[in-house]
């Protein structure tokens, strides 16, 4: 029987382990802040009070982590997965980072005959409560049959990439669009609303129209309701996204010219004095740009 094991309770991780729980019904967990634990439900869940504990009980373990920095720190620091997992066990980390951690701990992982997967998610919280994330992966192809089942508890889509990194890879295309086509949706919902146009009978529209994108569905209740602040996807994660895009970009010898230009927009946003402001609140941003001219 497969001891799996869960490492970072977010807005995105939460969801997927309670996917798990109900799922599965044992769960490890290790979190550095246990009131997180309450919000467990659905099953078993076995606390751990140290990595060292969980990585020493699981065979197959999972992380969700909010950057490069966690994932180095939890993978490969002192008293990290690596130092204490034993070998054939099959980590996968859920994280958005760059292709270089991907690769890296995947190396690490390989010289101690344990399986390491880069397997970023897309879907939002929404996505992770309900579990029907896409789950993009990239590492061993025997890994991944092996642990398919276990990610279909969190997501509807579950696609091996290929090698190493093209999980992540992959997941960093995803957010290139996510956050050129938010530019795009908000540009395009102020030209409606400022227009007379109801946002909601605009979205209707475009739903049968080649204008539509995800990200306009997305975005309209929140600039309906202007719900600009206390997101659980907020401004500060597309940020972190867009500046690994383009230090890859520019390895690639590559120019984005849309992607840059989204990086300025949400930066600008994120300045102004909100809390935790939603990707939608760069409305507000562009709305004033038209007033200094």
């Amino acid at each position: 029987m497969d001891n799996i094991g869960f490492i970072g309770l977010g807005n995105m991780g939460l969801g997927m382990a309670n996917n798990i729980l109900k799922k599965n019904n044992d769960l490890n967990v290790f979190t550095r802040t246990r009131s997180k634990l309450d919000k467990l439900t659905g099953g078993n869940v076995i606390e751990h009070d140290s990595i060292k504990s969980i990585a020493s009980k699981c065979n197959i373990l999972l992380t969700c982590l909010p950057n490069i920095d966690a994932s180095i720190e939890v993978f490969l620091g002192e008293g990290g997965i690596l130092e204490h997992s034993s070998p054939e066990t099959i980590l996968v980390d859920h994280s958005t980072v760059d292709i270089d951690t991907s690769k890296l701990i995947w190396e690490k992982s390989l010289d101690k005959s344990i399986y390491f997967l880069d397997a970023p998610i897309s879907g939002g919280p929404e996505g992770a409560k309900g579990g029907s994330l896409t789950i993009m992966c990239g590492g061993d192809s025997v890994a991944f049959v092996k642990i398919k089942h276990i990610l279909e508890m969190m997501g509807t889509s579950v696609v091996h990439m290929g090698g190493a990194g093209t999980g992540t890879g992959m997941k960093l295309v995803n957010q290139l669009l996510t956050s050129v086509n938010t530019v795009a949706a908000i540009e395009a919902l102020l030209l409606a609303d400022e227009s007379g146009i109801d946002v909601k009978s605009a979205l209707s529209v475009l739903k049968t129209s080649f204008g539509y994108s995800k990200m306009v569905e997305r975005n309209v209740p929140y600039f309906a309701k202007k719900r600009y602040e206390n997101s659980s996807a907020p401004i500060r994660n597309l940020e972190k996204d867009l500046k690994i895009i383009l230090e890859l970009s520019k390895m690639l010898n590559l120019e984005l010219p849309l992607t840059s230009k989204s990086l300025e927009i949400f930066s600008e946003t994120n300045k102004l004095d909100l809390v935790e402001p939603d990707m939608s609140a760069i409305s507000l941003y562009i709305k004033d740009l038209g007033k200094n001219e």
